[in-house]
Order: C-alpha cells, then sequence, then structure tokens
C-alpha cells in the first residue's frame, strides 16, 4: 500500500493542485484496495489500479466542488491534467510534486518536511526523527506549507532551467533523508525498509537524468547506491541487526558498488565539491576495505573533517568522532562526543549515545556505557536496534571491567 500510495498522491496533486485532497484520495483508494483485493482478486496491475481509483474520487470531489457558484474548477482541472506540455520527466509525477514541494515561495524549513509528507509518505513521527524536531512543530510547518501552495496557486511540475537551482538543495535533502529513514527505519521490525531505500533511489536516478551534469546530484545517487548495496549483510538470518565490522561482504550487491565508484569519481572529478559528493568518497571508502580492518579511517575522519566545512551540522561531527576514535583510539572519539551530548537537540538522536556506549565500553567505562545504551533505548529505536542494546547491556553486565590498556 505504501508503494502504491505514493504515486496516486503525486497524481491526484497533479490533477487537482490540492495536497490535502491528494492525500485523502490516496488514503481513499488504498482502503478500497484492502477492502476489495482479497474479496476480488488482485488487479493485473495494483499500483494503477489505486492510481486511478484515487483520480476518480478527486475527480468527484471536483466535481462537486464545481456546483458550487462562481466555481469552475473540473474544467481547468481536468484541462491541466490532460495538457502535454512536457513539464513531467517521462511522466513521472512525483518528480513533479517533489519540485513544488521544495517551491522558494515556501519557508526552507518546510519544503523538506512537506516533501516528506506528501511525496515520501512518512508520517509525522518519523519525519521528526529523522529531522531531531518535536511532532507539533513538524504537524504545523505542514499544515503551513499546504496553505501556502493552495492559497498561491503553485504548479505541480518540473520546474524550467532557469528555477531548479533555487529549488534544488532542498529536492536533495529530501531524497536524501527518505534513504536515510529507509537505510535505518524507526517503528518497524526490520532493519531495513526496502520500499523507502528504493522509493529514494528511484527519485535520485530521476534526478540524475534531469541534471546529469550537476555533481552533487550524482553524488547523492552515488551515495544511495554504494550505502544500499550493503542492506542484504545488515540483518543476519534471524533479523537481527549486523553491525558494519560484522558484515559478510560478499553479500554486499557488487553491480551497485561498481556503479557508485564510478558516479563518485565522475562527480569529484568535476572539481565542485559538495556534501553528497564528499559522504559517497566516506561510503567508497567504507566499500574499497575488502576487509574491516582495511578500512581507512583516517582518511575517512579527513573527509569528515572537509563535509563540516559545507553541513557544520553535529550530526556530521559524531559521525567524524567515530572515525576518530576507529583511528586515534575511543578516548580520542569520546572526548568528542561528549561535547555533543551536551546538546538538547541531540539528545533525541539515539545513535549518539549507541555510539558513546559502544566508546565507552571500549575504555573500560562499563557501568557509564550501559547508562547510555539506557538513554538510547529510552528514545524508542527500532526493534532491531532494540534488540542490538539489550544484547551489549547483557555482554557488559556478564564481562569482567577492562581498561582500555588491557
Amino acid at each position: 500500500m505504501r508503494t502504491a500510495w505514493w504515486p496516486a498522491a503525486a497524481a491526484v496533486a497533479r490533477l487537482a493542485g490540492d495536497l490535502s485532497l491528494a492525500e485523502d484520495c490516496a488514503q481513499e483508494a488504498c482502503a478500497a484496495a484492502v477492502e476489495q483485493w482479497p474479496r476480488e482478486g488482485w488487479p493485473a496491475n495494483p499500483g494503477g489500479w489505486v492510481v486511478t481509483v484515487a483520480r476518480r474520487r478527486a475527480l468527484d470531489h471536483l466535481r462537486r466542488e464545481s456546483t458550487r457558484p462562481g466555481k469552475e474548477r473540473e474544467a481547468v482541472q481536468e484541462q491541466v491534467a490532460a495538457e502535454q506540455d512536457g513539464s513531467a520527466v517521462a511522466g513521472d509525477d512525483q518528480l513533479a510534486l517533489l519540485f513544488a514541494c521544495c517551491h522558494p515561495a515556501l519557508d526552507p524549513a518546510a519544503r523538506v518536511t512537506l516533501t516528506l509528507r506528501v511525496v515520501c509518505g512518512l508520517p509525522v513521527a518519523a519525519i521528526a526523527r529523522v529531522l531531531l524536531l518535536p511532532e507539533p512543530a513538524i504537524a504545523q510547518r505542514i499544515v503551513r506549507a499546504k496553505r501556502k501552495i493552495r492559497d498561491a496557486g503553485i504548479r505541480l511540475r518540473v520546474p524550467g532551467p532557469g528555477d531548479r537551482p533555487a529549488r534544488l538543495a532542498s529536492v536533495l535533502r529530501a531524497v536524501y533523508l527518505t534513504f536515510t529513514e529507509g537505510h535505518s527505519p524507526q517503528g518497524t521490525g526490520a532493519v531495513v525498509r526496502d520500499d523507502l531505500s528504493e522509493e529514494a533511489l528511484r527519485l535520485a536516478r530521476s534526478l540524475h537524468r534531469l541534471l546529469p551534469g550537476e555533481p552533487e546530484v550524482t553524488g547523492l545517487l552515488a551515495l544511495i547506491l554504494l550505502t544500499s548495496a550493503r542492506s542484504a549483510a545488515r540483518a543476519d538470518q534471524d533479523g537481527a541487526l549486523v553491525l558494519l565490522a560484522d558484515q559478510d561482504r560478499s553479500r554486499w550487491d557488487q553491480g551497485r558498488l561498481d556503479e557508485g565508484r564510478i558516479l563518485i569519481e565522475t562527480a569529484l572529478a568535476q572539481r565542485r565539491p559538495g556534501p553528497y559528493q564528499l559522504q559517497a568518497a566516506i561510503a567508497a571508502c567504507h566499500a574499497d576495505a575488502a576487509r574491516s580492518s582495511d578500512t581507512d579511517w583516517r582518511q575517512i575522519a579527513a573527509l569528515y573533517g572537509e563535509l563540516l566545512r559545507f553541513d557544520p551540522s553535529p550530526v556530521i561531527e559524531a559521525n567524524r568522532a567515530v572515525a576518530v576514535a576507529y583511528a586515534e583510539g575511543p578516548a580520542a572519539g569520546l572526548a568528542i562526543l561528549d561535547t555533543l551530548a551536551a546538546s538538547s537537540r541531540l539528545a533525541r538522536w539515539q545513535q549518539l549515545h549507541i555510539a558513546r556506549a559502544a566508546m565507552l565500553a571500549r575504555c573500560g567505562r562499563r557501568e557509564d556505557a550501559v547508562a547510555a545504551y539506557r538513554d538510547a533505548l529510552a528514545l524508542e529505536p527500532a526493534d532491531a536496534v532494540r534488540q542490538h542494546i539489550t544484547s551489549q547491556i547483557t555482554a557488559l553486565a556478564a564481562a569482567p571491567a577492562l581498561t582500555e590498556e588491557t
């Protein structure tokens, strides 16, 4: 249903120009599918069925609206739906909707939030976790942004070349965060959510076809390919989380790794570095290591240091701390994380507590490590992550106290 929801919402949004109506019609179509398919059998094209039903619901709504005095929306909207103006790339309504949600008339903070909700179908709670913000703030942003699009009459189409630069940064961030949620999902027992990861990959490919000479677009596509190549190895046969250092690298998707390497080399050759290219270069460092012990952590730490020039966020600094811990020892990385832990915003980021716990354990501070793991548990991580944390706490409780020197 989630896979069908996205194109249905995008198709209705393009038809009606109303994001709230698009969500409602897509949800109604999915509900109809859940009710009818078990009884009548699955259609030959399930996704097309949902899109068709959603569009019919939208047209019914527009017809009702057109009967009110002074409104002739049906004729206008059906003309918009039928026009062949070349505004969509390969008929991709979602790409058009993606750019519309990142319109410069919208508040910059609202663009990514709206895109994650409307284009990618993430619930408010998931968006709040991804952006490390309270749920009420996210909900308010979405409502205001939808109202702005409706009142301003923003067209749901891929903008012309001259209008794309003003929207591109928000578009790329929305696709990146969609992949982030798919790669490390919350509120599910799965280690990876393939539907979100593959949707982010599809959108990144569409953007690359539209803007093949833009190095940051190429870098984002490379990053998604290089990172998603590891998905099959991130869980064991029982569905438990497998950390990067323990993964069976023979299970990594070599086709995606090769494609990602070529893309990042092409992007970096243009000598216009950016955050997605640098993150892809970091992913390539992991891909190039035949064994975990072969990882060039000093190079990764240096790349994170460069990345901080483009994105001076505490999340990037936390990732640099992990690389520093492997390159120079856990105490060096822990010093960085302890400073970051004072941030009230990062207190909602479970990965910070997990990373601190691992470094504390390596330093022999067992009780502090358990406390940090419990802080992560309090943030209600995904089932697989919860199981991993619980197993680490159990192991720390059973093991004798260690010091870094021993």
